[in-house]
């Protein structure tokens, strides 16, 4: 499994917004207050498309080895499984008739520690971060709805250059999307799936959970293993 034309689409992708945020700290120095240490953005809950999974753990995979990987894959763990029980109580609140807008804001400013966030509060793979984490810290809209990290200088009410995040997303599903096409995988709607970094990094995307042509499927609880 070759993903390297993905991965350079992605790459080029992650320069870009690189390139953007580094001109809004130059264009509103007073105003983007990200520096060396600061974590906040290293808190907040959000998935990754499959690209950017995809992507993810292959680099954590060339990176780590031995102690220091199952350390990680420790705290991967532990994320994992406080992201699932705020993803299942949302679930359940909608269930109940919540209303999905108040969820969404509810699930924003839930709380949770990367697994990639050492004891010295930095990133272990920060040169391979997502690009949620490249624009955090200077004005995004989603839906049409504008958002900052609550450190920064930007007020509200007020207008500034917006990165639509809406786009961004749109162009991680197509190179999806054409990775899932290309490999000709069984799972059809594989490019619509979203996950945690947490699963990301505890996911074995092997020929079999990506659905190859040829490969075994997934065997059930219970059955024999040959």
């Amino acid at each position: 499994m070759d993903f390297s034309r993905f991965f350079d689409q992605y790459e080029a992708l992650s320069k870009t917004a690189d390139s953007v945020f580094e001109r809004m700290r130059q264009d509103y120095p007073d105003l983007v207050k990200c520096r060396t240490g600061c974590a906040d953005c290293c808190h907040a809950l959000f998935d990754l498309s499959l690209i950017e999974a995809l992507y993810l753990n292959h680099c954590f995979g060339k990176t780590f080895a031995g102690p220091e990987k199952e350390q990680l894959l420790e705290r991967a763990n532990r994320a994992d499984r406080q992201v699932y029980k705020l993803k299942r109580k949302a679930y359940q609140e909608f269930r109940n008739g919540r209303p999905e807008a108040e969820i969404l804001e509810d699930l924003a400013r839930k709380r949770v520690r990367c697994a990639l966030l050492n004891e010295n509060d930095r990133c272990d793979l920060y040169a391979h971060r997502p690009i949620t984490c490249r624009f955090y810290g200077i004005p995004t809209s989603i839906n049409g709805r504008g958002h900052t990290c609550g450190l920064t200088g930007f007020r509200e009410g007020e207008s500034y250059p917006t990165v639509n995040l809406d786009a961004i997303q749109k162009r991680l599903f197509n190179i999806s999307a054409e990775l899932v096409q290309t490999l000709k995988s069984r799972h059809v709607k594989m490019a619509e799936m979203l996950v945690p970094v947490s699963m990301a990094l505890l996911t074995c995307y092997d020929e079999t959970y990506l659905g190859l042509p040829g490969a075994k499927e997934p065997q059930a609880e219970g059955e024999d293993h040959d």
